[in-house]
């Protein structure tokens, strides 16, 4: 959960920072992102959450709809950006989004987009903010209240 903390707020100040520069410059050109969305990214789209009380704190527990159910333990494909959740240049675990993490991620009225958490089958791959894609096996986290992404891919490897 902090690691998911620590995400969000980055992605917050980046977009913040990027939006005050845009501001401050009308007639720059800003390169718009690649569209990463396809069926699958549809598909975790529709993850909802049933909140329930337990004393006086709020537990979210995921749902999984049938069409993302399908999903599960089966290899898939996975256009994407890197959202890393540690410093560094090289990554073996890391968040997956369909917006670049410089993108602001609380603009419009759409929230927070889809992202997966990604457990790369051997070595890393170099952060980089251009999209790539992944083909891995898709699982959902048994235990998501225990810190880590509810919808994971394992075993992931680099498409070219």
């Amino acid at each position: 959960m902090n690691k998911l903390f620590l995400i969000l707020n980055l992605l917050f100040l980046s977009s913040a920072i990027s939006n005050a520069q845009i501001k401050d410059y009308p007639n720059l050109n800003v390169p718009d992102h690649t569209p990463m969305m396809n069926n699958t990214w549809e598909a975790i789209d529709k993850m909802m959450y049933k909140v329930t009380t337990e004393g006086n704190k709020k537990v979210y527990t995921p749902h999984y709809p049938a069409e993302l159910k399908k999903l599960e333990n089966k290899i898939v494909d996975l256009p994407g950006y890197i959202v890393p959740l540690v410093s560094g240049r090289n990554h073996s675990t890391f968040m997956l989004s369909v917006l670049p993490i410089t993108q602001c991620q609380f603009c419009g009225t759409n929230g927070i987009p889809p992202m997966v958490e990604i457990f790369m089958k051997k070595g890393t791959i170099k952060f980089t903010d251009e999209p790539i894609k992944l083909k891995g096996k898709m699982v959902f986290n048994p235990e998501p209240l225990k810190g880590n992404a509810e919808i994971q891919i394992v075993d992931a490897e680099l498409v070219n």
